[in-house]
């Protein structure tokens, strides 16, 4: 694979992957704007945020078997093709139940291109390159956070929150016509992959009995709700709690985002010296430890603005590393079921932001402690599964050389 090659792939696919979080990130400014024009308060317009994260973690299971079935590129057209329309219902929706519906409907489409693009990762670059592609999509990715509510912000200020989704249903056109017109077939078809209930439960089940990939997925997604707690709970806090403007949080959110995107590419150098299991051992052990001093400082009201983008930066840097890692490890046993190995990553991801975001909405009552606590509580849970999976992985690595032993006798 030639160079040019090399950067265009990890272009359409970063593409592809930035297009959720675009989704989430980019109307996060327009939260009081949004309660206003549709007579609702910005804790129920969260729970548009909630659904969105519901419908991409229902989505995911559903493009799994599809993408193994099908081969990628189908599925991945006709996700798009529904990301669109549902953005352009939500732009035009007047009710913020429409709102809600119109999201949950966006995300269902727009997990296709996340799900995709993991598996295609798993597709075409060998195992022992994953964990970099994955930190070089995260670099990708990592500009929508920095753009995304900056542009927000002034969008809303300026045209009002209607254009927001406007623009993302734009953007899903664009993005549809590179993976038309450039992205290559990853992956044959696999017409013994039966679409029928029984065996794609079946298929998820042989799955999630690797421990591997139970151990992996499982700590990277409850570590990763990390971030769906700041992402949630952070309108609120910047907005009412620190009475910010919607440009002022834009340019803090994109601030914050640097955080996560230098480690996520500091990543790459670290795996030369130390392995995937390494750095992520040592990343969630950090982000217990300043997540419960964040915790700490915020029940005993001592935090301001610089202090908890303080916090906050240093939080995502420790994401930004556990993330790429826990990817890579939990798809590295899977080949020809890469796609709903990713599927169920994904689901797993966003079921545990779902709950976390879900948690924050249920306080209405400005405080930073509803979001720091759950980044302290994902960050405990992620280290103790963790730890407790890897003795799952050991045990299975004991019996398989046992028996590898007993055949050579």
């Amino acid at each position: 694979m030639s160079r040019k090659t090399y950067f265009f792939l990890i272009l359409i696919l970063g593409s592809l992957t930035a297009l959720g979080p675009f989704s989430i990130d980019m109307y996060l400014p327009g939260f009081p704007a949004i309660a206003k024009d549709l007579h609702t308060t910005a804790a129920k317009v969260s729970l548009s945020l909630s659904g969105f994260f519901i419908g991409i973690s229902f989505g995911q299971l559903l493009y799994g078997p599809l993408l193994d079935r099908f081969g990628r590129k189908k599925p991945l057209f006709i996700g798009l093709s529904v990301y669109i329309i549902a953005s352009i219902g939500c732009a035009v929706t007047t009710s913020i139940e429409g709102l809600i519906v119109m999201r949950v409907i966006q995300a269902i489409g727009s997990c296709a291109a996340t799900v995709a693009s993991v598996a295609m990762v798993r597709d075409l670059f060998p195992v022992s390159e994953s964990a970099k592609v994955f930190s070089l999509l995260l670099l990708v990715v990592g500009v929508s956070p920095m753009i995304a509510p900056t542009v927000g912000g002034y969008v809303t200020a300026a045209f009002g929150w209607h254009t927001v989704f406007w623009i993302l249903a734009a953007m899903g056109v664009a993005i549809l016509a590179a993976t038309v017109l450039w992205l290559p077939d990853s992956y044959k078809p696999d017409k013994t992959m039966s679409l029928k209930p029984k065996p794609i439960i079946e298929n998820f089940i042989a799955v999630v009995r690797n421990p591997q990939f139970f151990t992996y997925s499982l700590t990277g997604a409850v570590a990763f709700s990390g971030l769906f707690a700041y992402v949630s709970g952070s309108p609120l806090v910047f907005m009412e709690v620190f009475h910010t403007d919607e440009k002022v949080y834009g340019w803090i959110f994109a601030f914050l985002s640097i955080g996560f995107i230098g480690s996520s590419q500091l990543n790459t150098l670290f795996l030369r010296k130390y392995t995937s299991e390494q750095v992520v051992n040592i990343a969630l052990i950090c982000q217990v430890i300043i997540a419960f001093t964040f915790l700490a400082a915020a029940l005993n009201g001592l935090l301001t603005l610089p202090t908890t983008i303080a916090f906050l930066f240093f939080f995502l840097c420790c994401v930004g590393y556990t993330f790429p890692n826990a990817a890579a490890l939990s798809l590295a046993p899977f080949t020809k079921n890469a796609g709903s190995a990713s599927a169920l990553m994904g689901a797993f991801q966003m079921g545990a932001g779902t709950l976390i975001s879900i948690a924050i909405s249920l306080f209405e009552v400005p405080s930073v402690v509803p979001m720091v606590g759950s980044m302290a509580i994902s960050a405990s849970v992620a280290l103790t599964i963790l730890l407790v999976g890897r003795r799952f992985i050991t045990e299975k690595v004991e019996v398989q050389e046992g028996a590898d032993a007993g055949m050579i006798h």
